[in-house]
């Protein structure tokens, strides 16, 4: 089971590294443009991606929940939240390195967002997170194809399974010219 979830965490860091190349390659009006998903736009999806992601990663780590509502915007500028998405895709494959085959198959008990509290094993907390982010994604995704009437970069597993390259993200943030 560790094994499927070290490479669910790498394929997580790969599939947004390339989504977030070429979201920062698009005009800002592009970016922020209604596509009609879920939270609206690119940026409202890849902001909702990163709350939801701190907020699982601080319950497995077993810190306190955060306060953020699903669509809030945790960064407005593109490059902090690209490079903030970088250091949550590294917390999630820290995560997943640090647990063992007992603790996977263990439980957590923890509140939700409205203060419900469950019992889940962090195998089953694992698999929604990637499975939230595959979802989201791919609403990014569209979105992606919407602003541009061209189609996006491909985020399948087997594209990274077979050696597919996604950049740096962190380096990609801060590098000049990498935003219209």
């Amino acid at each position: 089971m560790k094994a499927h979830f070290t490479q669910m965490a790498a394929y997580n860091r790969w599939a947004n590294a390339r989504l977030y190349a070429a979201a920062l390659a698009l005009p800002d009006a592009d970016y922020r443009r209604d596509a009609g998903v879920f939270f609206g736009s690119l940026h409202g999806t890849l902001n909702h991606l990163l709350v939801t992601d701190r907020g699982w990663l601080n319950r497995l780590a077993g810190l306190p929940e955060h306060a953020h509502k699903l669509n809030a915007i945790l960064h407005d500028d593109r490059r902090e939240l690209a490079r903030a998405r970088a250091a949550e895709d590294e917390r999630f494959v820290a995560c997943v390195a640090a647990l063992d085959e007992a603790a996977l198959a263990g439980s957590l008990r923890y509140a939700n967002s409205t203060g419900q509290i469950f019992e889940q094993k962090r195998a089953d907390i694992l698999a929604h997170l990637c499975n939230h982010q595959a979802h989201h994604r791919g609403q990014a995704h569209a979105a992606l194809s919407i602003c541009t009437g061209r189609e996006p970069p491909s985020l399948d597993l087997l594209a990274m399974q077979r050696g597919g390259e996604a950049p740096d993200l962190r380096r990609l943030a801060t590098t000049p010219g990498g935003i219209r």
